[in-house]
């Protein structure tokens, strides 16, 4: 679909970076946020175009909950977080395709950025993580979810 930047990365999954195809089945792919701050930011995007939960096919929604707690995991082992957050939105321009932001909540987590205002690390420019850093950290939670 033009102009939504997961099916265009998806679209492109053999040329991905190790970052934008962390883990993969055939319903869903883990990536690491793009212009993020915060190492072990992780999105859940489905493979294919939806906007809403309720699109989801029985197999895809089936399969949803063991990936959020997989996902949540391997963050905290990674990342040594006391827990990681659970987001959905859709609401950016460019990015309405359906996805679920699993984030690390460490205790260096100024409290002003904490619960919903953990987003103002998201559009991070010159603060964000280099895609060297991003795959470094992709590697990591690919090791974790094998080990899980």
């Amino acid at each position: 679909m033009t102009g939504c930047y997961s099916c265009e990365r998806e679209a492109e999954f053999e040329r991905l970076p190790r970052y934008e195809r962390i883990a993969v089945d055939e319903h869903w792919r883990v990536v690491h946020a793009v212009d993020c701050a915060l190492p072990g930011w992780l999105v859940l995007v489905p493979r294919r175009h939806l906007e809403s939960m309720a699109e989801l096919s029985t197999a895809e929604a089936a399969a949803l909950g063991g990936w959020l707690v997989r996902l949540a995991r391997a963050v905290e082992v990674v990342t040594g977080c006391e827990k990681a957050y659970v987001a959905q939105f859709g609401e950016a321009a460019g990015f309405a395709h359906l996805h679920f932001h699993v984030v690390p909540r460490g205790p260096e987590l100024g409290v002003e950025l904490r619960g919903p205002r953990v987003f103002g690390l998201l559009g991070a420019g010159e603060r964000a993580l280099t895609a060297a850093r991003m795959d470094e950290v992709a590697d990591r939670v690919a090791t974790a979810l094998e080990n899980g």
